[in-house]
């Protein structure tokens, strides 16, 4: 009996940190959200663009609808603001089917967190995995980014253009607008 008593009160202990721990990680209100996503975009384009927010499930709801054809978001930590053949170029990357052949912009003026620069599926940095963190920049998505001509290496300099994911079909150019903080 005392050792169901240790156990029970084992699980209520969990159930109480993870009740703490999603309160405090609870979502952010839709305002402060749309604030953060459109901060990822310069103010002009940031004005007529549509928000979106990612759910738990993957869907996107619309927070506000857009006029100039981008569309701003937070996936995970970073915040992007795509325009039409970015999304379509991301959509595919989630769904892992080959990306359309549009040229897109993506705007990330927060900068991004990090990401492997070799393998677009890495949930996290590992050893091997040429984890890059890249400041404000601009993503140009689709075939024609390859005609840049950036690096290709694997572990480039992140204040320097260069090609993110190279040789895979999501292969796109990075564009540092200035350095990470």
């Amino acid at each position: 009996m005392r050792t169901f008593k240790i156990i029970l009160a084992g699980v209520v202990l969990l159930l109480l940190i993870g009740a703490t721990a999603n309160a405090q990680q609870k979502q952010m209100l839709d305002s402060e959200y749309m604030t953060q996503a459109l901060s990822a975009a310069p103010t002009a384009v940031a004005k007529g663009a549509a928000v979106v927010r990612v759910e738990k499930d993957g869907s996107m709801r619309t927070l506000r609808a857009g006029s100039n054809g981008f569309t701003c978001m937070i996936m995970g930590t970073d915040k992007m603001c795509n325009d039409r053949n970015s999304m379509m170029f991301f959509h595919a990357l989630m769904k892992h089917v080959r990306p359309p052949n549009k040229v897109g912009i993506s705007y990330m003026l927060a900068g991004d967190e990090g990401a492997s620069n070799t393998d677009p599926y890495a949930a996290g940095k590992t050893a091997d995995d040429h984890w890059i963190v890249t400041g404000p920049h601009i993503m140009v998505v689709g075939p024609a980014a390859k005609a840049l001509g950036y690096t290709e290496a694997q572990d480039p300099d992140p204040n320097k253009p260069y090609m993110m994911w190279a040789g895979t079909p999501y292969e796109h150019a990075m564009i540092p607008v200035a350095p990470a903080k």
